[in-house]
């Protein structure tokens, strides 16, 4: 399959749509000059090359009741078992976030959690009985989250270099 070429609509589209996910495809359309069916084609277009993976609503999980955040590497006792372990962890709803990294700890997760003995259940209670897991090292505990966003490399601000 033949890599898609972005161009300067799609990257003006992806500008406007990381703002605001619910942006009407009319407005995006007068904004970029062309028809509200370009932009409805250009989109599905980018759906379906796998640039777009979705749009969502953003809960404030403190808000919810989830006020614990908590970074966590994980250690394995095979690293082929690595895909088993991360369809499990996926289980765990209170997992948001699941990474393959670097260095110590192949697997690294962000997790919330009500409180700091609900992190606790979770870790001994779901996350420790993966079989193939060896250990667990909670790293860190957010205290607050500063920001958070979509990378916008397409915004000319973030892409303009000094001379």
């Amino acid at each position: 399959m033949e890599k898609y070429q972005i161009d300067d609509l799609d990257k003006k589209i992806l500008q406007m749509i990381v703002r605001d996910a619910r942006i009407p495809f009319l407005e995006v359309a007068r904004e970029c000059n062309v028809s509200g069916a370009a932009i409805h084609q250009r989109i599905q277009k980018l759906r379906s090359n796998g640039i777009i993976k979705g749009s969502e609503f953003i809960v404030d999980n403190y808000k919810v009741g989830y006020q614990t955040c908590a970074f966590i590497g994980i250690s394995l006792s095979d690293i082929k078992v690595f895909a088993t372990i991360a369809d499990e962890l996926k289980k765990i709803p209170e997992i948001v976030e699941c990474h393959y990294s670097t260095g110590k700890y192949p697997l690294f997760v962000k997790i919330y959690a009500r409180d700091n003995r609900h992190l606790l259940q979770i870790l001994v209670d779901k996350i420790t009985k993966i079989k193939g897991i060896s250990h667990t090292e909670t790293f860190q505990i957010s205290l607050d989250e500063v920001f958070s966003r979509q990378l916008s490399i397409f915004d000319n601000s973030a892409t303009k270099q000094e001379d």
